[in-house]
């Protein structure tokens, strides 16, 4: 996934009301931008952090500025748009990249499933079994070389296990994939002290035929996109 315009460097002042940010460009005019992430982002929105930002001049958006990219300064970048994940994993479907997924050619997106939900994507191919795939985004490390999900409580993660659960006891297939927004990790745990209600509920989910994916991406101030797959550690 190419950014659609270049990015710009900047440094983060504040982050409020989840999706503000108040950043200082290198130019030192301090601006508004919008934060594409939901999450508490532990360890990635703390003052004076590093950022690149990128630009838009669209009139229809109050904000000229969103978030993109943490660069931690030693080589490494973290991702922050979890609305990104999604469109990598697309693209790296469309592109056949990913080993798991090569038997399918049909490929549908945000289709309805289970009780009020959407699947992120829904697979299919003749002689193969239906597979719904849910994609999250992992941007939290606290540990060297290792990242976790979530970086908070959540419930709306918890019911997509279910959901998958339910569709392999139907006769499909269920995948979660773990996409690592992050340059610096090599395998992917769940934080169980975080959300020990999801730990137990991923722990049921693969004992009932879930399957689990984890995928590092490759990032660059051009573009973020599916590199190869790590361990997961359960």
């Amino acid at each position: 996934m190419r950014f659609q315009t270049p990015l710009v460097p900047a440094r983060l002042l504040r982050r409020y009301k989840r999706f503000l940010t108040d950043i200082s460009l290198e130019d030192g005019q301090e601006v508004t931008a919008h934060c594409p992430n939901p999450g508490s982002m532990m360890g990635l929105s703390e003052p004076g952090t590093r950022m690149f930002v990128e630009p838009n001049s669209d009139p229809r958006k109050k904000l000229k500025y969103a978030w993109r990219l943490v660069d931690h300064q030693n080589g490494h970048l973290t991702g922050i748009d979890t609305g990104a994940a999604n469109k990598i994993v697309k693209e790296a479907l469309d592109a056949r990249k990913i080993a798991l997924f090569k038997p399918y050619k049909t490929l549908r997106a945000e289709v309805k499933y289970g009780t009020k939900s959407r699947v992120d994507f829904l697979l299919t191919e003749t002689g193969q079994k239906d597979l719904y795939l849910e994609v999250k985004s992992v941007t939290l490390m606290r540990k060297q070389g290792v990242a976790e999900f979530p970086d908070s409580v959540t419930a709306r993660g918890l019911k997509h296990l279910q959901e998958l659960a339910r569709v392999v006891q139907m006769g499909h297939r269920g995948v979660l994939l773990f996409l690592i927004q992050r340059s610096d990790c090599h395998i992917c745990e769940i934080a169980r002290d975080i959300d020990p209600a999801y730990a137990e509920g991923l722990e049921e989910a693969v004992a009932r035929g879930v399957e689990i994916l984890c995928m590092a991406c490759h990032l660059s101030e051009d573009e973020i996109e599916i590199d190869k797959p790590v361990p997961f550690g359960l």
